[in-house]
């Protein structure tokens, strides 16, 4: 590859780079909630010492009552102190948690002035075992495909603080969700598809693709959602939001945003696929016409969203597996299962996620054999992912 196409790509490593320190940086303007709070209170590590389970009740599958603990405080100004700690059941499977000696737990420790007023059990502690699953994560991409690996971690980690820092609290504070999920992911679109080619026709390829795609699945969603009468509430813990002091929130809008954003990854990957196979046909026959290049776009688009809308499917149907097992179980007709607003809720963000895919696909292939064609000049298309 030639030094202009290797400083494409380091520049695309640097603005990334740049935008993650920004990010990082950029408060969001809810640091303060609950600081009063989380004055009187810490929330740390404890290690389980020994359990009291004396009074907890057993009715067939329901566990009520009270399990009390004896933890070691493994963080916070009390480090080292041993307690008693409450966890309190509700009879909730998905909620409750027990826990054993020996395991270590996340816990509330409530103090008043310097001492400790009250230990309570909040959960398992998962944070290192989550840390070391991401990090041994980024080990293997970066081993395995090495400075492209390293900038596909860079992407992950602005993929995630761009919905943190920026998506999530201008939701909050009433920004219509639509427009702000619409620009920021075709803003990461364009820059996640930079670090795998840099700025070059690739990459102006993928992405014009990709970013038809987006806006077609955002219409198509906006109106199947009206159409089917889906209100935004069926996402989890979204009414809880709205009691939390957010009640000025659209529920349906947040939905519909999370529509396009969900099916955003599948197409910037098929937009990516087919841009690279252009651009390795092109290279490899220098004569070959756009119109040649075009259909090989075609050919490879259509092997690939095949595959592409099973992801779909699977990707979130995969949590509702227990729901169908219920249906299955209680002999619900079919008709009443598809007309479930939450399997309806499902079925659109399956399908209309696929129309984006089907309109994302010719689309990348005709730009692609557009912009990397030579139709007979002797001049190669850029190399993708070269190693410095």
């Amino acid at each position: 590859m030639n030094q202009h196409n290797r400083k494409r790509n380091w520049l695309s490593s640097v603005i990334c780079l740049v935008l993650i320190s920004v990010l990082l940086l950029l408060p969001t303007g809810f640091e303060s909630a609950g600081a009063g709070r989380l004055k009187s209170e810490e929330r740390v590590a404890a290690r389980i010492v020994s359990t009291d389970d004396s009074t907890i009740k057993d009715t067939g599958l329901v566990r009520s009552g009270e399990q009390s603990c004896e933890v070691l405080l493994l963080g916070g100004s009390h480090k080292g102190e041993t307690h008693r700690a409450g966890n309190l059941l509700s009879g909730s499977l998905e909620q409750d948690k027990v826990f054993q000696s020996g395991e270590t737990a996340l816990v509330l420790v409530s103090l008043d002035d310097d001492s400790v007023a009250s230990v309570s059990l909040i959960d398992h502690y998962r944070i290192s075992g989550e840390i070391f699953l991401l990090l041994a994560f980024f080990a293997l991409l970066i081993l395995f495909a090495g400075w492209s690996g390293l900038r596909a971690v860079l992407s992950f980690i602005l993929s995630v603080l761009s919905i943190w820092k920026v998506l999530v609290p201008l939701c909050l504070k009433g920004a219509n969700p639509i427009l702000v999920g619409s620009l920021l992911t075709a803003a990461l679109t364009v820059l996640i598809i930079a670090l795998v080619f840099g700025f070059n026709r690739i990459t102006l390829a993928a992405c014009t693709g990709a970013i038809s795609g987006l806006i077609v699945t955002a219409a198509l969603g906006v109106l199947s959602t009206s159409a089917f009468h889906i209100h935004g509430a069926v996402m989890s813990y979204s009414e809880s939001l709205l009691y939390s002091g957010y009640e000025h929130l659209n529920l349906t809008q947040i939905f519909m945003a999370s529509i396009f954003i969900g099916a955003s990854g599948a197409m910037m990957d098929l937009s990516v696929d087919i841009a690279a196979a252009v651009n390795e046909v092109v290279t490899k026959r220098p004569d070959l016409s756009r119109v040649e290049a075009m259909m090989s776009g075609m050919r490879v688009g259509r092997a690939a969203m095949g595959t592409m809308t099973t992801t779909l499917l699977l990707a979130y149907s995969g949590s509702y597996i227990a729901l169908l097992m219920v249906f299955m179980a209680q002999g619900t007709p079919m008709i009443n299962v598809f007309n479930y607003k939450y399997v309806a809720s499902e079925i659109i963000h399956t399908l209309v996620g696929s129309f984006g895919l089907v309109a994302a696909a010719p689309l990348t292939a005709a730009a692609s054999g557009l912009l990397l064609a030579k139709g007979g000049a002797a001049a190669p298309s850029p190399q993708i992912n070269p190693e410095p």
